[in-house]
């Protein structure tokens, strides 16, 4: 449905799929009236958490919105989680071991782990869950995350064997850590056709997570009340109240006012935000980057030099400093300095800004100004094209205007289109495919893989909504997918930095930090790149 067509980009609102590790970058933290805890945890207290994302529904097998993922982080329980300095870690499985070179998976979960009716959940639930998304009637836009998997079996109460088609290690970084169990004792007699509109993921989602649902009102906000029987123990706050507001200025508005005790506070409000009594902001990199696409479908942009010089001829660094304050670091290639991926010692093109150069760049690619009219011009056609990115992003807004001002100094015509969201997803995706160029972002994942993004295969359904081809950068995208060691894996991706920084299909322009402002008694919170409530059973207020 209508879901799905949003979802597909919802990585990129954020757009969206890194902080560098926290433990190293160290996240800076403010306070106008920080109150000393004791350090002893205390129980109690409703935490209000303030989104300008509505939730879709509570089943990750379905949804795509990070609204609707915070939520299910809270209700379900996972098999493993990614913790802050994005290492995997066991959760509900006691242990995962790896067999037969990394084709098959022996998962042993937790005993005595209760849903939040009572019942037991054990390897049934598991195998039930992840054979779903295996079924031929499952129509979810979760499918390509499960493309490795052949078969999910049952191997004992509480032990379950996971089979792979071929060796990815996508799915011990990713799937594992990704999907909730799901309650087969009442889901069993659903359709997997009719499953993700049964009233189970909007009306009474149950899961085994810290937290469990009480009330959603649409649009406004979704109740949850501590799991008295959680197995990691009980949460030290009775409540969240995930509170739906309209956009970034009412969120500060009521941030302010102590409506909402915590938020993601955009780049142009933090310091306001700082300044506010009893409120705390922690400050660190964002796993994530903002880029220009270039949609290689238009003739325009199929010319690698072309784009090498559409980056030349944009100056990041003043972007960064005007627009953004300097709250951001200018990005080379698509990976934060977050992600434990990122290569520190290799050097990447990075087409500094030079507008004497991109105007050599551009003539040499046989564009100039045959008619003097000051816009550039090849084979009777003009250099000119749109720009389209997603209304109420301002920062996005500017830099389309920017954009424009920049390029109109080498010959080229902008004109920024602002749309919103939803069709914008619509003309940006199949069948439409109804744009030039556009300013996104993409949320990465915690473990880097650009093969859905960047290889050629990805394009007519996927996500490659660029059209980006290079062989060499296909068959590099896929070797990589062999490769289990980290290290190795990082290697392996030097190359394919280095040829997507060369090849230019967007141009990176710049990594952002996430401003997290909480009450200033908050005690427990841990900074996490990709999780903005990351163990909130762990959070207490301090009295």
């Amino acid at each position: 449905m209508k879901r799905r067509k949003t979802a597909l980009m919802m990585l990129s609102v954020l757009m969206v799929l890194a902080i560098f590790l926290s433990a190293c970058s160290g996240s800076k933290s403010s306070s106008s009236s920080e109150k000393k805890s004791n350090g002893k945890p205390q129980q109690g207290g409703d935490l209000v958490v303030g989104s300008i994302g509505a939730p879709t529904l509570f089943n990750s097998l379905y949804s795509t919105d990070q609204s609707s993922t915070d939520i299910e982080q809270m209700i379900y329980s996972y098999l493993t989680e990614t913790d802050e300095n994005l290492n995997v870690k066991m959760s509900l499985a006691e242990s995962v071991k790896e067999l037969d070179g990394g084709l098959k998976y022996d998962v042993k979960i937790k005993k005595g782990v209760k849903f939040h009716d009572g019942e037991e959940l054990t390897a049934d639930d598991v195998v039930f869950t992840f054979n779903i998304p295996l079924n031929k009637d499952y129509k979810g836009e979760r499918g390509s995350n499960f493309e490795m998997l052949k078969s999910v079996e049952k191997k004992g109460d509480y032990e379950v064997l996971f089979t792979l088609k071929y060796k990815d290690p996508n799915f011990y970084n990713n799937t594992l850590d990704s999907y909730g169990i799901l309650p087969e004792h009442i889901l069993k007699d659903v359709p997997v056709a009719e499953l993700e509109d049964n009233d189970f993921n909007r009306k009474n989602p149950i899961g085994s997570g810290p937290f469990k649902f009480k009330e959603w009102k649409d649009g406004q906000y979704v109740k949850l009340v501590a799991n008295d029987d959680y197995y990691d123990g009980r949460p030290y706050l009775d409540s969240v109240t995930y509170k739906i507001i309209p956009d970034a200025n009412a969120a500060v508005a009521q941030l302010q006012a102590g409506d909402i005790d915590f938020f993601n506070v955009p780049s142009t409000d933090y310091k306001t935000a700082e300044s506010f009594n009893n409120v705390k902001v922690v400050t660190d990199l964002a796993l994530s980057y903002t880029y220009i696409g270039w949609n290689e479908k238009n003739e325009l942009f199929k010319d690698k030099k072309v784009r090498q010089a559409l980056t030349t001829a944009l100056d990041r660094e003043t972007m960064v400093q005007t627009v953004l304050d300097g709250d951001a670091e200018v990005a080379y290639i698509p990976e934060s300095p977050a992600s434990w991926n990122y290569p520190k010692n290799v050097k990447v093109p990075k087409f500094e800004y030079n507008v004497k150069k991109a105007k050599k760049m551009l003539k040499e690619a046989g564009w100039e100004d045959t008619d003097g009219d000051g816009i550039l011009d090849k084979d009777g056609k003009k250099f000119e094209f749109t720009l389209k990115t997603n209304q109420g992003n301002k920062v996005r807004e500017d830099i389309a205007v920017v954009v424009q001002e920049q390029l109109k100094k080498v010959g080229i015509k902008v004109t920024p289109q602002i749309v919103e969201w939803s069709a914008l997803v619509e003309q940006t995706n199949a069948p439409n495919w109804d744009y030039d160029a556009m300013v996104l972002g993409w949320s990465l994942s915690t473990f880097p893989d650009h093969y859905d993004i960047f290889h050629s295969s990805q394009s007519e359904k996927g996500l490659n909504n660029m059209w980006y081809k290079n062989p060499e950068v296909d068959q590099l995208l896929k070797d990589a997918k062999s490769i289990s060691d980290r290290k190795e894996y990082s290697k392996a991706y030097e190359k394919i930095y280095q040829k997507l920084a060369e090849d230019q299909p967007y141009t990176f322009l710049y990594y952002p930090n996430n401003h997290m402002a909480m009450p200033a008694n908050l005690e427990g919170y841990v900074y996490h790149p990709k999780r903005e409530l990351y163990h909130i059973e762990k959070w207490w207020l301090a009295q």
